[in-house]
C-alpha cells in the first residue's frame, strides 16, 4: 500500500476501498504518511466526498487507533448529547445532571472554545477547583456516584482524530462532511455510550448554515451511530440567534444555575428538556418528565454532587469582569435579528474565547444580552452589555457589532424561528 495510489483514487473520484482506509489512518497516525500527503487526501474528500461505507470504514479505523471505554459495569443505562457549537450554547451543563436526575448515566466528553463558538470546559473552568482533565479510574467513579461526569477525552481516545482535526483545521478542509461526521462519532462510538442525541445547530452562529447541509451532517452521523450499534438521533436546532441571554464562559454558568432552579431563559429551558426527553427515551427510560426535575430541585442537587466530584466548589462566587460597556438600541420598535455570529465574536474579541487552542480564556469576558428577537425596544434601551478585564478590547469587539441587528417599526408582526427546526432518526 502507498499513499500517492489512496491520494489519486480519492481525487479522481474512486471509492477507496476498506484495505486503503485503515493502512492510511493507521500509517498517519504512527507517522508514516506525512502532513501534506494528508492534506491532500483530505482536500480530494472535501471536493468528491465519501460514500455511506468509505465514512463507516473511515470511522471505524479512527475508532481502531486508540482504546474504547465501556460502561457495562454501570447500574443505569448511558445517554450522551454532542451539539456542532454554537453561540451561548450552554445545554450541556443543565442537560447532563437533569437526565441524570431521571435515570440515564450521562458520560458527557466536551471541548474548548475555537474562534467565535464556546467550548464546554472553559465554561465549567470558571468555577473554582472544577477540573476537566479525569483518568478513566475517576470518569467512571464520577460516573457512578453522581450519574453524570463532564470531563476532556482522554489522549487514548481516537488520537487518528486528534491529529488529522489539527491538520483540516490549517489546510481549508474543516468543512468536508464526511470527515465533520467521522470526527465526532469516532469519540462518541470510542466512548461508548449506549445511545446518543446530536444536536446539530444551523444558522449564522453555526457551523453549518444551511438546513440542507445541516440535515445531510445530521443523517450521515445518524447512520453511522446506527451501523455501529449505538441508538443515535438528531435534532436540527436554530443558531441564528444566541441561546439564551448570554455568551460568555462565568456568565453562561450563572445562567445554567438559574435553569437548573428552575428559572432562566425559555429557549435554553426548551431546548434542554427537548433534548433530555430524546436521551431518555433512547436509554430506554419511558416515565421521567425532566420538566419537574428541572422544577422539584432534583436536577440541581445532582448539578452540586457533579461539580463537588470533579473538585469544584458549588457554592463559590463566579468571576466577574472588572470593565462593562453598554450598548444601546438606536430606535424604537420590534427587534427582528440578533446575529449570533456577530456576538459570537464580539464575545470573542472581548476575551471570551481563543484564536489558537493553547491560548488562555477571561472567565468573566463575554456578551448579556437584554433583548431577543420578537421583543419590542425602545431607543436608549440598554441592548447588550460587553464584559471584560481588558477595556482596550472595547473598540475591536464593537466593530463586529455594526450590523449585528435590525429594529423594524413598532406594531411589525414578527414570529421568532422555532427552536428546534427538524428531526432526524
Amino acid at each position: 500500500m502507498d499513499v500517492i495510489s489512496v491520494i489519486r483514487t480519492k481525487r479522481d473520484k474512486g471509492e477507496l476501498s476498506p484495505e486503503q482506509i485503515d493502512w492510511v489512518i493507521d500509517a498517519y497516525t504512527r507517522g508514516a504518511v506525512a502532513d501534506e500527503q494528508m492534506s491532500a487526501l483530505a482536500m480530494a474528500i472535501l471536493l468528491n466526498g465519501m460514500n455511506r461505507d468509505e465514512i463507516a470504514r473511515w470511522t471505524a479505523a479512527m475508532i481502531a487507533s486508540g482504546e474504547r471505554m465501556n460502561f457495562d459495569a454501570l447500574s443505569r443505562p448511558t445517554a450522551d448529547k454532542h451539539s456542532t457549537g454554537g453561540v451561548g450554547d450552554k445545554i450541556t451543563l443543565p442537560l447532563a445532571p437533569l437526565v441524570a436526575a431521571c435515570g440515564a448515566a450521562v458520560p458527557q466528553l466536551s471541548g474548548r472554545g475555537l474562534g467565535h463558538t464556546g467550548g464546554t470546559l472553559d465554561k465549567l473552568e470558571s468555577i473554582p477547583g472544577w477540573r476537566a482533565l479525569l483518568s478513566n479510574e475517576e470518569m467512571l467513579h464520577v460516573l457512578d456516584t453522581t450519574g453524570a461526569v463532564i470531563c476532556a477525552a482522554g489522549d487514548g481516545l481516537a488520537p487518528a482524530d486528534k491529529k488529522l482535526y489539527a491538520l483540516r483545521d490549517v489546510t481549508g478542509t474543516v468543512e468536508a462532511i464526511p470527515l465533520i461526521a467521522s470526527s465526532i462519532m469516532s469519540k462518541k462510538i470510542a466512548e461508548g455510550t449506549g445511545s446518543l442525541v446530536l444536536d446539530v445547530k444551523v444558522g449564522t452562529g453555526a457551523f453549518m448554515k444551511t438546513i440542507e447541509d445541516a440535515r445531510e451532517l445530521a443523517s450521515t452521523m445518524v447512520a453511522l451511530g446506527t451501523d455501529s450499534g449505538v441508538k443515535t438521533v438528531a435534532l436540527l436546532t436554530d443558531m441564528s440567534t444566541p441561546l439564551g441571554l448570554t455568551a460568555g464562559n462565568a456568565l453562561e454558568v450563572r445562567e445554567s444555575v438559574e435553569v437548573l432552579a428552575g428559572g432562566g431563559p425559555q429557549d435554553v429551558v426548551d431546548l434542554t428538556i427537548a433534548l433530555a426527553a430524546e436521551m431518555l427515551a433512547a436509554a430506554g427510560i419511558k416515565d421521567a418528565d425532566p420538566a419537574k426535575a428541572l422544577k422539584d430541585g432534583s436536577a440541581m442537587d445532582v448539578w452540586r454532587r457533579m461539580i463537588a466530584a470533579q473538585g469544584g466548589d458549588p457554592d463559590a462566587t463566579l468571576p466577574v469582569a472588572r470593565e462593562q460597556h453598554v450598548v444601546t438600541a438606536p430606535s424604537s420598535g420590534v427587534l427582528t435579528r440578533l446575529d449570533a455570529y456577530d456576538i459570537g465574536i464580539a464575545a470573542w474579541r472581548l476575551g471570551a474565547g481563543r484564536a489558537r487552542k493553547e491560548d488562555p480564556v477571561q472567565a468573566g469576558a463575554g456578551v448579556e444580552l437584554h433583548a431577543k428577537p420578537g421583543d419590542t425596544v425602545t431607543a436608549g434601551q440598554p441592548l447588550l452589555t460587553l464584559h471584560t478585564d481588558t477595556p482596550e478590547k472595547f473598540d475591536y469587539a464593537l466593530k463586529s457589532l455594526d450590523a449585528a441587528w435590525d429594529i423594524a417599526p413598532e406594531g411589525t408582526d414578527f414570529t421568532p424561528n422555532p427552536i428546534v427546526l427538524d428531526r432526524i432518526a
